[in-house]
């Protein structure tokens, strides 16, 4: 008979392990089951803060190049507002040249000077370009004519018209005749 009781008391404890393990796993998935609502609440929760945040972002973008682009502008304006202060003067020196015959030669070198000098102090510098090697990114050749001499070959021997820098960028090239 004991073993009879030994095989109950085993049955009965097997049946008590799976009895319990059936009740774990039950609350396991209630468990699951709840959190898995909070689960997707939270997950909606964190997609609404994302998108406000993006949302938020894409508006200060906007709003970012909308005033760079008025600042641009007004950053345009204001260059060529100076440029045109520092060129009334020499318009006003033209209008008494004109109205003054017997100095128009002496009028119009003086005008060019001002003319040169204002230019000049807005950071317009002329490039010397005649007795220079020819460089393709400074001149513009064009033509080419035998060199008067020998150390003219490959240089410019004429320049037609010349080249501008505007703080050390070039804004024109030199348009020269090269030796050959």
């Amino acid at each position: 008979m004991s073993k009879k009781n030994n095989q109950e008391t085993i049955n009965e404890e097997l049946l008590d392990e799976q009895n319990a393990s059936v009740e774990n796993t039950e609350a396991t998935a209630a468990a699951k089951a709840e959190s898995g609502v909070s689960e997707v609440e939270q997950l909606q929760k964190q997609n609404e803060e994302l998108k406000d945040k993006y949302i938020r972002l894409v508006a200060e973008f906007e709003n970012f190049k909308k005033r760079t682009f008025k600042e641009k502008l007004e950053m345009m304006k204001s260059a060529a507002q100076d440029t045109m202060s520092a060129l009334l003067p020499v318009l006003d020196d033209f209008d008494r040249a004109a109205n003054s015959p017997e100095g128009l030669s002496e009028g119009i070198l003086l005008i060019h000077n001002k003319l040169k000098g204002s230019l000049e102090n807005k950071g317009l510098k002329p490039m010397e370009s005649t007795g220079e090697p020819f460089d393709p990114e400074l001149h513009e050749a064009l033509t080419e004519i035998p060199a008067p001499t020998e150390d003219l070959k490959g240089k410019v021997v004429d320049t037609i018209e010349k080249g501008y820098s505007l703080n050390d960028k070039i804004i024109r090239h030199a348009k020269v005749v090269v030796g050959k």
